[in-house]
């Protein structure tokens, strides 16, 4: 019994100690039941502080999303929304913004740096500065813009934005799948956002999904608006508010789950579409044919060619073109 204990014991330091590492506790890992409120006197240990638990997430407001990922996006810690097609940058950018404009709520009078190479900007554009104020209550010198000329320097900004407490949030867009940004330099940043207590927010457009140290890991893309809702009812024929579908790809409970949040401007909140709402509001990707199905073309006359013996010997020297006859190009170009 004692053996047993002694060796108990040690299992429960080295998992504290994985802990203080990982920036959660081991129970932290297992999700609270949707619907059930995280305790005030749960705490989270990140590098031996205590920290409150509600201090510790971010809420974007959806319960099933926050449950599935333990309490929300984790505020000191890289977290990764991911694109998996070019044409979804607006939708990732979208999505970052709109996690931006929750976090200024809880930080009004401090700055969001935004993090890019020349690439990034050039290819998807930069926010339009008059509608940060309209849609997502984000006043332009709120957010800041860094081009870098390479990514090393981008990474290079990231890591030394990442460790100051000026800034409410740091925001890094990669494009592609580059080798500089492997398991270790994502460990850098994390570690960074761990030690200021500020979100990291890593953006990838159109990428593989990669190892990385982020233990937050959301796949986003556009979602077809719904009808613009008026007093008489859905308005037809119109676009309503800007929708996303939300998948997690990675997070500290592993716990799967795909959300459809449309992002309410007036408010600046989220807020779930019900699957009654997804499958009342079926959008065409392309309208149909007027003339409906165009029928299949009917199949030609089959031929059959007679096999040629020449083509089984090899060729004689007669059978061969004369040099008057060659093309020009496949004469041997002259060092000269």
């Amino acid at each position: 019994m004692a053996m047993s204990a002694v060796a108990r014991d040690t299992v429960f330091a080295l998992r504290r100690q994985i802990a203080k590492i990982e920036g959660t506790l081991p129970e932290r890992l297992q999700a609270p039941a949707p619907g059930v409120a995280v305790g005030c006197d749960l705490t989270v240990v990140r590098r031996g502080l205590a920290v409150a638990a509600q201090d510790t997430f971010l809420n974007t407001g959806i319960e099933r999303l926050d449950a599935a990922l333990g309490g929300g996006l984790p505020k000191a810690a890289l977290s990764e929304i991911h694109g998996l097609e070019t044409r979804d940058a607006g939708a990732v950018a979208g999505f970052a913004l709109s996690l931006a404009s929750l976090i200024l709520k809880e930080k009004p009078g401090l700055p969001i740096l935004w993090i890019g190479t020349a690439e990034i900007f050039h290819e998807a554009g930069f926010p339009y500065a008059r509608g940060l104020g309209g849609l997502f209550g984000i006043a332009p010198e709120q957010l800041l813009f860094s081009e870098a000329p390479k990514l090393i320097d981008a990474l290079w900004i990231a890591e030394e934005a990442a460790r100051m407490t000026a800034f409410a949030a740091v925001i890094l867009e990669i494009r592609g799948s580059p080798q500089r940004l492997d398991l270790t330099a994502t460990r850098r940043l994390h570690a960074r956002a761990q030690n200021a207590g500020r979100p990291v927010l890593l953006l990838r457009q159109a990428g593989e999904a990669d190892p990385t140290a982020a233990p937050v890991r959301l796949i986003v893309s556009a979602a077809p608006a719904a009808e613009r809702e008026t007093i008489a009812g859905p308005l037809a024929g119109s676009i309503g508010r800007p929708a996303f579908t939300v998948a997690i790809g990675k997070s500290r409970t592993a716990l799967p789950g795909q959300f459809t949040l449309e992002w309410n401007p007036n408010e600046h909140a989220f807020a779930e579409r019900s699957a009654k709402e997804r499958a009342e509001n079926p959008v065409a990707v392309v309208s149909a044919s007027a003339r409906g199905a165009d029928p299949a073309s009917a199949s030609g006359a089959v031929l059959a060619f007679p096999a040629v013996a020449s083509f089984a010997t090899p060729p004689t020297a007669c059978d061969q073109p004369s040099r008057q006859q060659r093309p020009a190009h496949s004469s041997p170009r002259r060092a000269g």
